[in-house]
């Protein structure tokens, strides 16, 4: 139902878009034309509102030009606009106000920021207690260089800025979202370009998705580590295309009417955020049991989680002389609209 206008123009890394959103408030940073904008629409349904935010005019026109022609295809006007700003400063935005935003979703942006401690900051600060920020974004297996950094053509490309996996977490748990959980295997970047590989050297760059949750109120807050309080969770079954099963993150899948044993940061994340419709979590933290010492089944994807490949380049405008050009390829899982 995406108008291929706006398909044309996207330059994600991953699909943050998470099932059994509807009715949420929803925001989009880095939104460039919308495309996941348009699908969330889609998901939020009638009673949902996505918002959108780039600091791009170009892109913000392609975005706002095709919402009516979305709008045929959903068959009814979706509450889906664009505004214009910076993903540092999101309570600048008069309907961004602390507390506002059920879900806040972004797809290969928050690297290009020059301050990425303020951008989760802002974040935090828009969204409800139980909110959700679930974005896709590249990472390396080390700390870069400053002549990586400062890179132009690896900045452009959304390597320069990308962070090492472990500083990433440490910054999360700085701002207040402790416990970040990786939704899918990560996605190796693949650079065909001599010249950029041997800048990079031995750094590994993948695409990963992580969904961190806010919980502020002291009943409600996660833990440093998983801890065990006999906790059980039990799936509804209640999202279209995943009612046998679904996944949570890259450790824990559940299926329907099954009580599974969760630690406590994970019946948070369940039972008090606006996952909350879809699982029934039993007990509390009145009783400690001490860490989480369940053993976890191996991790598996379903086959629609592993069959849709992505692949794109960049444009060879880039003037390399041999003609190479960076390629991304990996596995995403996509949720089932």
């Amino acid at each position: 139902m995406v108008p291929q206008a706006v398909l044309d123009r996207f330059y994600g890394c991953g699909v943050p878009l998470p099932a059994g959103i509807e009715g949420l408030r929803v925001l989009d940073l880095g939104c460039g034309s919308g495309r996941d904008c348009y699908v969330a629409a889609k998901l939020v349904g009638r009673r949902g509102e996505v918002v959108g935010l780039d600091m791009t005019d170009e892109q913000l026109r392609v975005a706002r030009e095709h919402v009516p022609e979305f709008a045929r295809a959903l068959g009814y006007q979706p509450h889906l606009r664009f505004v214009k700003g910076y993903i540092e400063f999101l309570a600048q935005q008069p309907e961004l106000y602390p507390g506002s935003i059920d879900l806040c979703i972004s797809n290969n942006a928050v690297n290009l920021s020059p301050n990425k401690e303020l951008v989760l900051r802002s974040v935090f600060e828009i969204l409800k207690e139980g909110g959700e920020f679930q974005f896709s974004d590249i990472y390396a297996d080390r700390r870069l260089p400053n002549h990586v950094r400062s890179h132009p053509v690896l900045m452009g490309e959304c390597l320069g800025g990308a962070l090492y996996t472990e500083d990433f977490k440490r910054l999360c748990q700085r701002v207040g979202f402790m416990d970040a959980r990786q939704v899918n295997p990560p996605a190796p970047v693949r650079i065909e370009s001599p010249e950029l590989r041997d800048l990079v050297g031995a750094t590994q760059f993948y695409s990963i998705t992580f969904r961190l949750f806010k919980f502020a109120r002291p009943s409600s807050v996660l833990e440093p580590t998983r801890e065990d309080y006999g906790q059980v969770a039990i799936y509804r079954g209640t999202i279209d295309g995943q009612r046998a099963r679904m996944r949570f993150d890259n450790q824990w899948a559940f299926e329907a009417n099954r009580p599974v044993l969760v630690d406590g940061n994970t019946a948070v994340m369940l039972g008090d955020s606006w996952m909350q419709r879809h699982f029934e979590v039993r007990g509390d933290r009145s009783q400690h049991f001490g860490g989480f010492a369940a053993d976890l089944p191996p991790v598996q994807y379903e086959p629609w989680e592993l069959d849709h490949e992505y692949e794109y380049d960049v444009a060879p405008a880039l003037g390399h002389a041999d003609g190479s050009v960076v390629r991304r390829r990996g596995i995403l899982p996509l949720p089932t609209p």
